[in-house]
């Protein structure tokens, strides 16, 4: 290298991420072309908000779900996603698990196709393994969710849904007080 040259910069070559389907084909199963889907979105949001870093993502049941998060984090329960951030600052951003089952309920719930709610978990659970963290930022991982939401064309996503829970919650509640003391 010739003295007062800078040296060009290093493409970082991106970690593909990795999509895992296990334990999932009686209960809610997947088409071939809905993995596709999956694949093409984790890639999507692999480089759009992980910036190529790579992560795992393990689609499975509400039992295995359960499992996970009694062994590493104490609650005997089935949740919609799990997240595993990685320690490494150079490697990959860590490892998500998602049921299955409880995003098929949650679909139906919110009137939405299963693969649009596994891309909803998906998408939360790698900006929790970016570091955001819904109860103590302020906002923050709300606006960057609702900012890729709106991006991808997704269904409103689980913060937004909580809001929306919220928001109603408040609005009920001084109605029925008001009732309450007119009697």
């Amino acid at each position: 290298m010739l003295a007062g040259r800078a040296r060009p910069p290093v493409a970082v070559p991106e970690i593909a991420p990795v999509l895992l389907f296990r334990g999932i084909h009686a209960t809610s199963p997947l088409s071939k072309g809905e993995r596709s889907k999956l694949r093409r979105f984790a890639s999507a949001i692999n480089l759009d908000a992980g910036a190529g870093q790579g992560f795992t993502c393990l689609f499975t049941n509400d039992p295995h779900v359960q499992a996970l998060n009694r062994t590493f984090l104490d609650h005997d329960e089935p949740t919609d996603v799990l997240s595993f951030p990685s320690d490494s600052k150079h490697g990959i951003l860590g490892e998500l698990a998602v049921s299955v089952d409880r995003a098929a309920e949650q679909a139906a719930e919110f009137g939405h196709s299963l693969v649009e709610e596994l891309q909803i978990l998906m998408l939360h659970g790698v900006l929790h393994l970016l570091g955001y963290d819904h109860e103590r930022d302020r906002g923050q991982m709300a606006r960057e969710e609702e900012t890729l939401r709106l991006r991808y064309g997704l269904p409103n996503t689980l913060i937004g849904r909580a809001g929306e829970r919220s928001r109603a919650s408040r609005t009920v509640r001084p109605a029925v007080k008001s009732r309450r003391r007119a009697r």
